[in-house]
């Protein structure tokens, strides 16, 4: 794939939108989301690994506003709906893990939750959203459907048990500094505490002190977990914080430009999901703006991700015979 696209980051207008709904209303293509939010966890997670030709976690990076984040799920679902692409709505209720103490980190896990409640009704779409601490769990399991394990978090017993025993769906994010082995790990102890219902995600991997970078073979060793792999293939771009602000503090970097590579990439291994944070207006976004996808270049990443998925045959095993070739 030589192609690129071309980036705009000017913020999508309310004449953009009017388009995005006025083709969705007439019906241009008219998939609906194929997961209710009444569904239970076993069924959802079932749909989800069934998903052809992937399933998508996105949002934007944090909760910003209850406005924000309900046109946020309004446009993303209908370009999804499209492509008959199973959506899963992310957004995070708190930042806690920001390099610095100034930096902007959500709304806190009570006005959260309520806000992506209202998600979840007002489009019918499942939620996933992160947990730093066990005691969290037990309120987030109300709302979310996946309950998110931080990068950082990965190897946690007690934070992966606590999420377990929600019965939800659990997304490890496998840690910049481990091997894909170890996912298979933390998956067992997910399993172990009684929930079946688990996914893994490739995020990056530490490439000296300043850099990630995303090994394609990780997508492949990671299916050792025997469950669904996710790509994430926003956060894998990161660089580290180093940028100082004005007032204080410092902000990561990151490749954006680097986003559609890494997709194509995860799609042609085959895996399971797609984990993307999207956002209307990245360059101004609280929270890792350099990393976010805009929002007006979905629809074209995802025709081109999906035509990709129709030619590889990533998801199949290839047999590979070692009996000497004779004439």
């Amino acid at each position: 794939m030589t192609s690129s696209i071309p980036i705009s980051f000017f913020p999508l207008t309310l004449s953009d939108f009017t388009v995005f709904h006025y083709q969705h209303r007439k019906g241009t293509q008219p998939l609906e989301a194929q997961y209710i939010t009444k569904m239970d966890p076993a069924t959802l997670f079932g749909h989800l690994k069934a998903a052809e030709p992937f399933f998508l976690l996105a949002g934007p990076n944090v909760i910003e506003s209850e406005e924000h984040v309900m046109r946020m799920a309004k446009h993303i679902k209908i370009i999804t709906s499209k492509f008959g692409i199973p959506l899963v709505f992310k957004s995070s209720f708190d930042k806690a893990n920001r390099t610095s103490s100034k930096s902007f980190r959500g709304p806190g896990m009570v006005e959260g939750l309520k806000i992506l409640e209202k998600v979840k009704i007002a489009y019918d779409i499942p939620i996933v959203t992160d947990v730093h601490e066990s005691t969290q769990c037990e309120a987030v399991g109300r709302v979310a459907d996946i309950i998110q394990i931080p990068a950082f978090l990965c190897r946690q017993t007690d934070l992966l048990v606590a999420a377990a025993k929600t019965g939800k769906i659990i997304n490890i994010k496998k840690g910049q500094f481990c091997a894909p082995s170890v996912m298979t790990n933390s998956a067992e102890k997910v399993r172990l505490a009684g929930n079946p219902n688990v996914m893994v995600c490739e995020r990056g991997t530490m490439f000296g002190y300043n850099d990630l970078i995303v090994d394609p073979r990780n997508l492949e060793w990671m299916r050792e977990a025997n469950c669904p792999v996710v790509a994430d293939i926003t956060h894998s771009l990161q660089q580290p914080a180093g940028k100082k602000l004005d007032g204080g503090g410092v902000a990561s970097g990151g490749l954006r430009e680097l986003i559609p590579c890494i997709a194509r990439t995860a799609v042609a291994v085959g895996v399971d999901g797609i984990f993307m944070e999207v956002h209307d207006d990245p360059l101004n976004a609280p929270v890792d703006g350099p990393t976010q996808w805009p929002l007006r270049h979905l629809e074209e990443l995802l025709e081109e991700l999906v035509a990709i998925s129709r030619v590889s045959k990533g998801k199949q095993q290839f047999n590979i015979d070692l009996t000497p070739f004779r004439e």
